[in-house]
């Protein structure tokens, strides 16, 4: 068995990254531990129960002066870096039961592209528009990262434009290809993202990615950037198309809301909800999605507030690319990929599935 003192986070992030492994946990009083589809194991190998002061060493390990002062400050923080010419990885250190402890998530360097995602053709059309605003939700940790730095990917070697990311912390770095690429992490480039959002319009971008939709003002600027001649990407933490219209109304005062979905009418493209469903045979987990395009009746429909109409029209809207997650599931559960037990766990409406299924 190892000693513990011998240990370092990237050699423990290198064992995860060849088991593809989604985390590596470190806390006191534990041995190192993984994610791996969705569940928590033991980490391949023979390692030592890691004391208060193991664990101390590993994470202010992966900190600077700067950083270290912060998280005895506040008790957390988020902070990326790369492992070799392995991976990136986005840690989330904290404190629990008074000591050090860390989430770090393991993000392979190469972008994975949308056919080898199994993503539906429709997200390669959605990279064509110059303008407007598109939305990757889901809860954390399904893949929403992922799917957008393929989209931006599809932008880079196609359009010889200024794309410009705005992220907390850095997670996928983008090499120029056809596109001119700035990428922003808050702590290190700017101090934060209300004072990067009010420049990023002065650095004539064509494309702007925000990594998180957090507040009000952040929604504004996306909105504006997208009435204004730019293609915005953002994400939610919201599980569907509904729930994400439903929640940025809300972010705003009522008497706002009507002129809010007049603005959301007119620079919204799509919404993407999804999620990471575990594979029947075991290996790996694969992505299911709903997808929202805003056809002209769509907009429509979110002009006049009638939000509870764009199920209907997703579930009628193949023509134009759309589907409900239900519909997703079925076709999953139908080719074999996912069993009909996992997709009851993560349908919309149950009994709609159910009947799905039995059709």
């Amino acid at each position: 068995m190892r000693d513990a003192a011998s240990i370092t986070m990237h050699e423990l992030i290198e064992v995860g990254f060849d088991i593809v492994a989604s985390d590596v946990l470190v806390k006191a009083n534990c041995k190192p531990m993984m994610k791996q589809h969705a569940r928590v194991a033991d980490l391949p190998g023979e390692w030592p129960v890691l004391s208060a002061d193991d664990a101390h060493r590993l994470i202010y390990s992966l900190m600077n002066e700067k950083q270290a002062r912060k998280f005895d400050e506040h008790s957390e923080m988020d902070l990326a870096f790369q492992v070799k010419d392995k991976c990136r990885v986005r840690a989330n250190l904290y404190r629990q039961r008074g000591g050090c402890a860390c989430v770090c998530r393991v993000i392979p360097l190469q972008i994975r592209g949308l056919e080898e995602l199994g993503l539906p053709p429709v997200l390669k059309e959605l990279t064509k528009h110059r303008l407007g605003l598109i939305l990757v939700t889901g809860p954390t940790g399904c893949g929403k990262t992922t799917t957008l730095a393929a989209l931006i990917d599809i932008i880079n070697q196609n359009r010889p434009c200024h794309i410009v990311t705005i992220e907390d912390p850095l997670e996928i770095v983008h090499q120029d290809k056809q596109a001119y690429i700035s990428q922003r992490e808050i702590g290190i480039d700017t101090d934060d993202f209300q004072p990067a959002l009010r420049a990023v319009v002065r650095e004539a971008p064509d494309v702007i990615l925000i990594g998180e939709m957090r507040d009000v003002d952040t929604m504004n600027v996306a909105m504006q950037a997208g009435e204004t001649g730019h293609l915005v990407f953002s994400t939610v933490h919201t599980a569907s198309a509904y729930e994400t219209l439903d929640r940025v109304v809300n972010m705003f005062p009522p008497h706002e809301r009507e002129h809010l979905c007049l603005r959301l009418a007119g620079s919204l493209r799509a919404i993407i909800a999804q999620k990471l469903v575990p594979r029947v045979d075991g290996n790996g987990r694969v992505v299911v999605q709903e997808i929202l395009i805003c056809t002209p009746t769509v907009s429509k429909a979110i002009e006049d507030g009638h939000f509870g109409d764009l199920y209907h029209m997703m579930n009628e809207g193949a023509f134009w690319g759309m589907q409900t997650m239900n519909q997703a599931l079925a076709r999953y559960v139908k080719a074999g990929v996912i069993s009909e037990e996992v997709a009851l766990n993560y349908a919309g409406t149950v009994s709609e599935l159910k009947q799905m299924l039995r059709r």
